[in-house]
C-alpha cells in the first residue's frame, strides 16, 4: 500500500519554540516579532518569552495565539512545548 506524502502546506512542522514561531511568521508574511505580537494582541516581550520557554502563557492567551498565528490550539501547544 502506498501512502501519499503530505504536502508542505499540510504537514506539521517538528519545530518548536522560536524556530516554529519564525516559520509561522514567514508563512504569514510577518517580518518582525512586533508584527506577530500585534496580530495576537500581545506584548512583543511576552510573545518572545512564551516561545523562548522563559514562561508559559495562561490559558486565556491560547485563543489569541491561535487567531493571530492562524494555527490550531494543538499546533500552538506543541510549539510552546506544552503538548507532545
Amino acid at each position: 500500500m502506498v501512502v501519499p506524502k503530505r504536502s508542505a502546506s499540510t504537514s506539521r512542522s517538528s519545530a518548536v519554540g522560536m524556530e516554529w514561531l519564525q516559520e509561522r511568521m514567514t508563512s504569514l508574511g510577518m517580518e518582525t516579532l512586533e508584527d506577530a505580537a500585534k496580530a495576537c494582541g500581545l506584548n512583543r516581550g511576552n510573545l518572545y518569552r512564551y516561545f523562548s520557554f522563559e514562561t508559559r502563557p495562561s490559558i486565556d492567551v491560547l485563543p489569541k495565539l491561535c487567531e493571530g498565528l492562524k494555527a490550531s490550539p494543538l499546533d500552538v501547544l506543541r510549539a510552546l512545548g506544552i503538548q507532545a
